[in-house]
């Protein structure tokens, strides 16, 4: 994952790690997106959409990975922090929103990345590593689509027949086989036939 990510942050910028990006910024934004798919409004009724709190836990670990390879802090000691932390047989977890109040809380009062309090938020919910990895992957392929048709010139298309693209990514996945070795090239071809049907969407780089 931290080889995907670094090659995703030098597509966006080619000396990513020196221009002071807030990625902990990112991370406590995330979490209030996060909440609104998970639901917390107590005046409205709210279904969770667990397809997309998934999704939105995937993007926090975008950017907080970022920071800790910013910070030269990735390697097989992390590795071993989230795996442990995940496998913590503590029962007393908190509560789902609750836990990504604390991530939030940590970011802002740290501006870096708590592995700790974000392994908490994945064993509420709960989320597996291997969930983890696989919707990072497809997430990682769809962020890679976005740049190479447009998303920082604003010529990128995001919203597909009234849906985002994250919630097209949600359909595929489940069409989807994440343990197939073509797993990865069935992810970036089934986003481009949807992509290409869009009335006025370019082709990208490759197309």
């Amino acid at each position: 994952m931290a080889a995907l990510q670094r090659r995703h942050n030098e597509q966006v910028h080619p000396r990513w790690e020196k221009q002071g990006y807030e990625y902990y910024r990112a991370v406590w934004v995330e979490c209030a997106e996060l909440l609104d798919h998970f639901g917390w409004k107590w005046w409205k009724r709210q279904d969770s959409d667990l397809d997309q709190v998934r999704l939105e836990i995937v993007d926090i670990w975008h950017f907080g990975l970022s920071e800790l390879l910013r910070r030269n802090e990735v390697d097989l000691a992390l590795a071993g922090r989230l795996r442990a932390a995940l496998t913590d047989d503590d029962s007393s977890l908190p509560d789902f929103r609750v836990a990504v109040e604390e991530l939030a809380r940590s970011s802002l009062a740290s501006k870096g990345f708590d592995i700790e309090a974000f392994a908490a938020v994945m064993r509420a919910l709960p989320m597996s590593f291997d969930e983890l990895y696989e919707i990072y992957v497809a997430k990682n392929i769809l962020n890679a689509f976005r740049q190479d048709h447009g998303y920082k010139t604003g010529d990128y298309i995001k919203v597909w027949n009234g849906r985002e693209d994250n919630e097209h990514l949600s359909e595929i996945l489940r069409e989807l086989d994440p343990r197939a070795k073509s797993f990865a090239t069935d992810v970036g071809r089934a986003l481009a036939e949807r992509y290409a049907a869009l009335p006025g969407a370019l082709p990208g780089k490759d197309g």
